[in-house]
């Protein structure tokens, strides 16, 4: 690589703000590939419920290179340590290849992680730990995780095995001090689209409408069917956590829709939340209106590299 690596041009935003288009035209119009960030698109077959839009990657002539975007097995555990790792070697080849490289996503952490360098290092299991957590309830549990500091992600409290993860890699880093391998700073320029609230929750129930249409139940039945367990589904939280509790019986269509509903609203609420303390953090942010046609947001981004 360079001395001086390529600038990453990256599109964030919350979830339904339109970002992957415009993440995909920046690619087509200036030889790129996309970098997804995303904390469950890297797992396969769970498309519909994590919003791939991989029919984009493919629309207007040439389809445009992705990478990080089913990499995993659904039901198993990826974590942001290990987007770090695979981050770098896409990055490294898209670099290679004398291409564009765009970061396209809404998970702050993931985003956050590999354009500042975040040092991290891989948290094993602890048996005896998960038994003792085991025995207490939620509220205990979320009393447990404050203990090691103010929380840096509340989506940590989605579920009961996420809040357990938590506490883990908490109570891991806690006990060793020690200095993790280095990730390299990398230059970057971030956009960012947003549309005002009353528009935003409008886009989120058309397009919570328009997948379930597409199937979305199906693809959690199918997973389910497929052998994977209902709590190892849940773990993922959002649709996946409320189509699996309606397909075994425990809602209504209607109140898995108005749950979900909500439960999308508010996870996109804390990822403007997270954008901001981005921003407080050091990483500046130019936000761009979701009102403005695909076109014209393009030649804005361009203008400003």
């Amino acid at each position: 690589m360079d001395n001086i690596p390529p600038t990453i041009t990256a599109i964030v935003g919350p979830t339904a703000s339109g970002k992957t288009a415009v993440a995909v035209a920046l690619a087509r119009a200036t030889g790129g590939e996309i970098l997804s960030a995303d904390s469950r698109q890297v797992y396969r077959g769970m498309d519909l419920g994590t919003g791939k839009d991989l029919d984009e990657y493919a629309a207007g002539g040439t389809p445009v290179p992705y990478h990080l975007i089913d990499i995993a097995p659904a039901g198993s555990r990826y974590n942001v340590y290990q987007y770090q790792r695979d981050f770098l070697t896409a990055y490294r080849q898209i670099v290679a290849r004398n291409s564009h490289p765009v970061l396209c996503g809404g998970s702050g952490l993931y985003i956050e992680a590999v354009l500042r360098g975040y040092r991290l290092m891989p948290v094993p299991e602890n048996p005896e730990l998960r038994n003792r957590l085991a025995n207490l309830t939620d509220a205990q549990l979320q009393q447990e995780l404050q203990q090691y500091g103010p929380l840096h992600n509340t989506t940590d409290l989605d579920s009961r095995q996420r809040t357990i993860r938590a506490i883990e890699i908490a109570q891991f880093h806690h006990s060793n001090p020690i200095s993790p391998e280095p990730f390299p700073l990398l230059p970057s320029k971030v956009f960012g689209i947003r549309y005002d609230r009353a528009t935003e929750m409008a886009r989120i129930r058309q397009r919570l409408q328009q997948r379930l249409e597409q199937g979305m139940i199906d693809e959690v039945r199918g997973l389910l069917n497929s052998g994977i367990q209902p709590e190892n589904l849940t773990y993922y939280g959002l649709e996946y956590k409320h189509l699996t509790e309606h397909l075994l019986g425990q809602t209504t269509y209607t109140e898995m829709f108005e749950r979900l509903y909500i439960a999308i609203r508010q996870f996109a609420k804390r990822q403007m939340t997270w954008f901001r303390g981005m921003e407080r953090r050091g990483t500046p942010i130019h936000w761009i209106p979701g009102e403005w046609p695909l076109e014209r947001k393009l030649q804005h981004i361009q203008a400003s590299l």
